[in-house]
């Protein structure tokens, strides 16, 4: 896997490329988050469109991440899932935990609507 960030209108966006397996480069990733929750960012969307395969360690990767924003007050949107990685959302019951958008204009817009709440 590999990733890229940037963080936008105190939004951390996370574009994820490869496969999800929560290798090395997941806790390379969960390592980035504690920092920037650390500097008081809350609220992160998560591309997938890049995404082609998830196991159950990056299952458990994007678990951790939203569990560390929301710990913070915060939430975390998961943007344009492929649609098998769809499927496996429904299957473990995921997209009842996460909020799912088609782009990143959608995902701006929840997450300013959660922070105003």
């Amino acid at each position: 896997m590999n990733y890229t960030t940037e963080v936008k209108e105190g939004i951390l966006f996370i574009n994820l490329q490869g496969d999800l397996l929560g290798e090395q480069s997941g806790l390379e990733l969960i390592e980035l988050i504690n920092n920037k929750i650390n500097e008081s960012i809350t609220y992160s969307a998560i591309d997938l469109g890049g995404v082609r395969y998830m196991n159950s360690s990056g299952i458990g990767l994007l678990i951790t991440v939203l569990t560390k924003f929301r710990n913070k007050s915060g939430e975390v949107i998961l943007i344009n899932p492929s649609e098998q990685i769809k499927k496996l959302l429904v299957i473990t019951k995921l997209n009842a935990i996460f909020t799912i958008v088609n782009n990143t204009d959608e995902a701006i817009q929840k997450l300013r609507a959660a922070g105003s709440r």
